[in-house]
This record gives C-alpha cells, structure tokens and sequence, in this order.
C-alpha cells in the first residue's frame, strides 16, 4: 500500500511543540490586554452562508479567494476576515448588546490566495472593534490604537518595537473635491496612493498623470507628501475641518499614551468601507513582513443586514503573519519554550506505579508541570533518556527505596546533581527552578 503523504497543503501552517509554546504564549499576553481593555471576545462560525459573505448572487462570479463548497442547495464558504461575521451578529443582536460595544475575536481565516512567507491560506487573525450607534467619537479610533500598541509592547521581546501610521480618508476626499476630480479620478488616485510606497516616485508620478491629465492637479497631489499637509489650511471648509481632525486625532493619539505615532497620508486601505481616519503598525526590526496590524473607521457595518446605522472603528492584528513568519525565519528564540516539563517522574519497577502516580498528583496539583513515564518495566537508561529528550528540568525517580521510605530521588538534570526529599521539600525545590 503506497502511503499517503505527510506534508500539509501549501499555505496551511503546522508548528512544532516549541513553536506552538510561543505562539500561544503571544497569544494569551495579547488576548489579556484586550480583556483588561473591556473587549468582549466572540467565537463566531468558520463557516457563514456564501450570501453573507459576498453581494454576489452569481457562484460562478464570487471572489476567487474565498473556499466555497455546498451542501444540498445551501451555498456556504469559509470566513475570510472577521469583519463580514461581526456585522451579521451585531445586526442580530442589536436589541442584546450595550453600545458602544466592544468586541475581539481570535479566531482562523481561509484565503485561497497564492502562499507565500507571511501570506497563509489558513492563518490565525486577531481583531477588536468598537462600535457605536448613529454616531461613535473619534476618541474610540485613538482607543483602539492605543489597546493594539499595547498589546504588542506585550510581546516586545519577540517582535521589538512598533511604529503606528496614522492617515485620513476624509482629508483626500475633500483635496479631490478641491481639485474638482471626477468619481472615476478619486477612485484611480487613490489606489495610486494606497500602493505609492510600493511603486516609487517615478511610477507614482506616472500614474497621476495618466490619471488625471493634469499637470497641475498632480502636483499638488505630490506636494502633501513633499510639502506637507498643512499648506492647504485655508483652501476649502471641507479640507479645513479634515485637517482639523487629524491635527486634533494626533494630540488625543499622545494623551492616550501612544508612543511613535506619525502622520502617513500615503495610508489609504480598504478602498471599499473605510471611511474616516485609518492607520497601520509597521514593526521596525522587521521592515520584511509589512504591515503588523491595520485598520480604521467605517461608516456604515452592517448597512446590508440591517437599517440601523452602526459606525464602528475596527483593527486587525495579523497574527500568525508576525509571528509564524519570524519563527520561519529564525529570528524568535525559542530556548525558553524548549523546557515545557519541570519534572519528569521516572517509575522504577510496577509495583511503584501506585506511589508514582500520588506524586504526579501532588505535583501537578501545587501547579508544577509534571510527566510520568509510565513504562516501569523499561531500563533506568531508557528512562533517562527519555527525560533528556522532552528538557525536563529535573527528574524524579521512584524505585523501592523510595516507596519504602516515602521520599523522591530528585536529579537536575543540567547539573547531574540529585538529592532525597520528602515530597514537600521536592514541591518546594521545583517550584522555586
């Protein structure tokens, strides 16, 4: 029989025992600032109806990114982002939430693009959003970034420090209607901008000016980024009151504690919903892996499941991107989750098995981590060897001499060292290692 392959499918991640360690360590630090923050974490369904997930009626016109199967005449397909199932239930449960409404998820998402380092097919994604009824204050768009920055100073020993871009929709919108450009123009223009850092200063300009046909118009477009956003106070209402908002955005930014904070009006995301302030994370020490986290504001969530308008302000952290990614690369250590045992309690002979195991009890109940081999018949070599090899750091070994005197032979298993103790005094020993 010929056997099947071992290997996961291109795009779909499967870390090691140290790798996961870290990976959930990250995970459980990040998730604790959220829940000090007030976020309510939601455990959505993976799989959603296809209608939900596009405005497409058409299965043959759906995105291509998305995984769609079928079953009986129900269209389904999995969840790509958070944001699609967040607006069905908020729009479910309007009458069962208290608004502003804080909600977290952390949860799996398919795509079935094309993988790569730090692009998977199935990836971990960790998302907060606030949201509010009618209206919400810019107030919650410094909140959220302020709660992603410290979510990732949690992890700072892996990833290093964390810069936050700040750009404004609005503040285009308004300079487009200055300059008097067409729907076709502003939506052309500001896919340029979203993409400029990636497409250099020539083929940005080159761009704007087939856009636009207007020498002009492209200037002026160029000079917010030569010259600044300021020099158009004065130039519309329209411009006046957006560049108040990001001015006024950036002193709220400082008062709640967010450090390297900077104006990049070459952010412009999700072209398609957000509609107000957005920002991105960049991680410094990790100029490769892009964007870390992003978001921003959108007027409108749950437009299509619901009459009432609800504003939000949202985020996604890429998780698995920043951390799966820097565990590829080599540039996590993972010594630290190379020990997950503290003690491994070596049984010598069957007939100690009884004993053994009320030791493991007792350990593992005053909170140590504690693994028995349970093969008492095998040699003390095999033993041994086998503590070795999961980084125990100590073991604990119980042969008749034990049973009979009520003690623990305990071996540091870095130093060679091993001493009797009495079953509290190994407590304490190992608790303290």
């Amino acid at each position: 029989m010929d056997l099947k392959p071992t290997k996961p499918l291109s795009g779909f991640i499967e870390l090691l025992p140290a790798q996961q360690r870290c990976f959930d360590e990250c995970a459980g630090r990040m998730l604790r600032v959220l829940r000090t923050a007030g976020f309510s974490n939601l455990d959505l369904p993976a799989i959603e109806r296809a209608e939900v997930l596009t405005d497409k009626d058409n299965w043959d016109e759906i995105e291509t990114q998305m995984f769609l199967f079928q079953k009986g005449d129900t269209k389904m397909g999995l969840r790509y982002d958070g944001t699609v199932g967040l607006s069905r239930y908020v729009a479910g449960h309007l009458n069962d939430l208290v608004f502003p409404f804080r909600a977290s998820q952390f949860s799996k998402r398919y795509r079935g693009e094309r993988a790569q380092r730090g692009r998977y097919r199935e990836f971990y994604q960790m998302d907060l959003d606030i949201l509010g009824i009618g209206a919400l204050s810019t107030n919650y768009d410094a909140e959220i970034i302020a709660v992603i920055q410290r979510a990732l100073d949690s992890v700072h020993e892996f990833i290093g420090d964390n810069v936050v871009h700040v750009g404004s929709r609005p503040f285009w919108d308004a300079l487009f209607d200055y300059l008097g450009l067409d729907c076709e123009q502003k939506k052309n223009a500001f896919i340029l901008i979203d993409k400029k850092d990636k497409m250099g200063d020539e083929d940005f300009s080159e761009g704007l000016r087939d856009t636009l046909g207007d020498e002009k118009k492209e200037n002026e477009i160029k000079s917010v980024f030569t010259d600044g956003y300021l020099r158009f106070v004065g130039k519309s209402d329209k411009l006046d009151s957006a560049i108040n908002e990001l001015t006024d955005f950036m002193k709220t930014l400082d008062a709640f504690g967010v450090k390297n904070a900077e104006i990049d009006l070459s952010i412009a995301r999700g072209l398609a919903y957000y509609t107000g302030l957005v920002f991105e994370f960049k991680l410094p020490a990790h100029p490769e892996l892009g964007t870390a986290a992003g978001g921003g504001r959108y007027a409108d969530l749950a437009e299509k499941f619901s009459k009432t308008k609800i504003i939000g302000v949202g985020a996604a952290i890429g998780f698995s991107r920043i951390f799966v990614a820097l565990m590829e690369m080599g540039r996590i250590d993972l010594a630290p989750f190379s020990h997950p045992v503290d003690a491994a309690v070596l049984i010598m002979g069957a007939d100690n098995v009884w004993y053994a195991m009320r030791v493991v009890d007792a350990l593992q109940n005053a909170g140590i981590a504690a693994v028995p081999y349970l093969d008492a018949d095998k040699k003390f070599k095999n033993q041994i060897e086998y503590a070795d090899k999961i980084n125990a750091k100590y073991s604990v070994i119980i042969g008749e001499d034990e049973v009979k005197n009520q003690c623990l032979a305990v071996k540091n298993m870095e130093s060679g060292d091993q001493q009797n103790l009495s079953l509290e005094s190994a407590i304490e020993l190992l608790k303290s290692a």
